[in-house]
């Protein structure tokens, strides 16, 4: 229990105690519950006032003793629970009115236990009682209704804080934990409508949730983990996130609550953006409202670039690892300008967004970071990217005739492209379209300026690290299989088929690559199958794998020489 504020108080309940007699005693505590139930907190009272109330005697000393309203309600709690405690057991049998054990009084209240013991330290008076020779805390009408009278708000609010049966608390879990699942709500907020629902109190809600979550720590449904989490473990959760596990799995793993894990996804993935390079031209144009439906709008003779994409075809004396060079056709100075332009137009409002929640450089501010904002940068990111191979693909044989002019020089011309592609990808990055150059001019002083420096390095490593061998390794029949080249040759038959493919409406399409298993490598499928998968019977999948086999038969047999 706690002490007393006031001196005089403690000295006045020590007298009470140890001299007054059980039925002056008794007296007292009804005096004292009537002058605790007018107690203003925000006045001051005489303590000879006081004592007067509670003894009915005026002491002389401590004239200007005064004490607060508030001091004076704590005290006189402890005064009427110290009082009746020293109170001697009463037989049940001798009280004329009804007594009530503290379980019978909670039932009556329907209220918990636990509050009538705190309502006792705060004026509601109970007393020793025999009960089956047993001593007991009694209640008594006489002494109990004053304070119900005077605290009725408080008696009803604690009703709703009344003992829950195991049905309900049953109840409340399984409400808890569905919410959870279904939203990010905080505690709070899913008790107070959990409590609205079932008709209790926001508080008796809470404390249930987390005493179930305190005993069952492996299945808490708001866990209580409040270290901060190093670099490390974020990472991990963000990995196991991108894994396919879900976050109210990883809540419970990491002892976070799911608003916790939503943040160090958010955070963790902000992270990974920002150290990704974002190099790009910038214009001026760029900051120009009004131009963006310009820039990201459709590419110059879109239309003819497709259709010269359709009939392109493949020399026949051209490898197979070179096959895939000849599917795109070249771009014109104006669609190359405008895919510079658009790709770099993307990573500048990318580069935008990113600075919104960028605190310096490499440092991110979790409550800048939005869902959105980040699903936005990586759109951007990925569209621009799409440009960027885009214009790779369309540029990749100006790298092979390059190559092939300095095959004098090194045996090795694949190696040669490999090292020409790499220069080809940083003249992507790099090229500025504003100043108006064509960018395979660019792109050649490039590859050629690293062919300049590689070349007679791989000349000097050759020559340096010669093993008197090199004839007879040059000259043995090499039987093994080129993985790269059966891989190639899967590719090339592939894009032979999609080819074909383009040429069908698109239902004969999907029977085709469902009836031959096209997609993914999935089993091909029966012609059944394939109608309930279309809605429609089987003899009519039949009809329609029919004629689009024979279109396909047509249009092979037409373009035979690019095939």
């Amino acid at each position: 229990m706690s002490s007393f504020v006031s001196e005089s108080l403690k000295q006045l309940t020590d007298q009470q105690v140890r001299f007054a007699p059980p039925s002056r005693r008794l007296e007292q505590l009804t005096r004292a519950e009537r002058l605790l139930a007018e107690t203003d907190p925000e006045k001051q009272y005489p303590y000879q006032f006081v004592c007067f109330r509670i003894t009915d005697y005026r002491p002389e000393t401590l004239a200007a003793a005064l004490i607060s309203g508030k001091d004076l309600q704590h005290d006189l709690g402890l005064f009427i629970a110290e009082l009746a405690q020293s109170m001697p057991a009463i037989p049940v049998e001798s009280v004329n009115e009804p007594v009530f054990t503290l379980e019978e009084f909670s039932k009556q209240l329907n209220v918990a236990t636990k509050t009538i013991n705190r309502w006792r330290k705060r004026g509601l008076i109970g007393i020793p009682i025999l009960y089956n020779g047993r001593r007991q805390v009694g209640f008594l009408p006489s002494l109990v209704n004053p304070f119900l009278d005077a605290n009725q708000i408080k008696v009803e609010r604690g009703r709703r804080f009344s003992q829950l049966s195991q049905g309900e608390r049953d109840e409340i879990l399984r409400r808890a934990r569905r919410m959870v699942q279904a939203t990010d709500g905080t505690l709070t907020e899913i008790s107070r409508r959990i409590a609205r629902r079932m008709g209790r109190s926001t508080e008796t809600i809470r404390y249930t949730i987390k005493n179930f979550d305190r005993e069952h720590p492996d299945q808490a449904l708001f866990p209580t983990g409040t270290n901060p989490l190093d670099m490390e473990t974020k990472q991990r959760i963000y990995d196991s996130y991108r894994k396919g596990i879900t976050v109210d799995t990883l809540a419970k793993r990491f002892q976070r609550t799911r608003t916790s894990v939503y943040r160090v996804i958010n955070e963790t993935r902000a992270h990974r953006l920002l150290e990704e390079p974002l190099d790009y031209i910038p214009s001026a144009e760029f900051d120009d409202a009004a131009r963006e439906a310009v820039i990201l709008g459709p590419m110059p003779g879109e239309d003819d670039f497709d259709a010269a994409r359709r009939k392109m075809k493949i020399p026949k004396d051209v490898p197979l690892e070179l096959a895939s060079l000849y599917e795109v056709p070249l771009l014109s100075r104006e669609q190359e300008q405008h895919l510079f332009r658009k790709m770099n137009y993307l990573k500048h409002k990318a580069n935008q967004l990113r600075k919104k929640f960028e605190l310096a450089p490499g440092r991110v501010e979790s409550g800048r970071v939005r869902t959105q904002d980040l699903d936005r940068i990586e759109a951007l990111q990925d569209q621009a990217n799409e440009i960027k191979e885009q214009l790779i693909n369309c540029n990749m044989r100006l790298v092979v005739s390059i190559a092939k002019r300095h095959t004098s020089i090194t045996e090795n011309v694949f190696e040669l492209i490999s090292d020409g592609n790499v220069s080809l990808i940083r003249a992507v990055e790099k090229f500025d379209y504003s100043r108006g150059n064509k960018f395979s001019t660019y792109a050649s002083w490039a590859i050629m300026k690293n062919f300049a420096r590689s070349i007679p390095e791989e000349k000097t490593r050759r020559e340096r690290y010669v093993t008197g061998h090199e004839q007879l390794f040059d000259s043995a029949e090499d039987t093994r299989t080129d993985e790269q080249e059966c891989l190639a040759s899967a590719e090339q038959a592939t894009f032979k088929i999609n080819r074909l493919l383009e040429y069908l409406e698109p239902r004969e399409q999907e029977i085709i690559r469902l009836r031959a298993g096209l997609d993914n490598g999935s089993e091909p499928l029966t012609l059944e199958k394939i109608g309930d998968r279309m809605g429609i019977t089987k003899e009519r999948v039949r009809q329609l794998n029919m004629r689009a086999m024979k279109k396909l038969r047509t249009i092979a047999e037409e373009q035979k020489d690019g095939f």
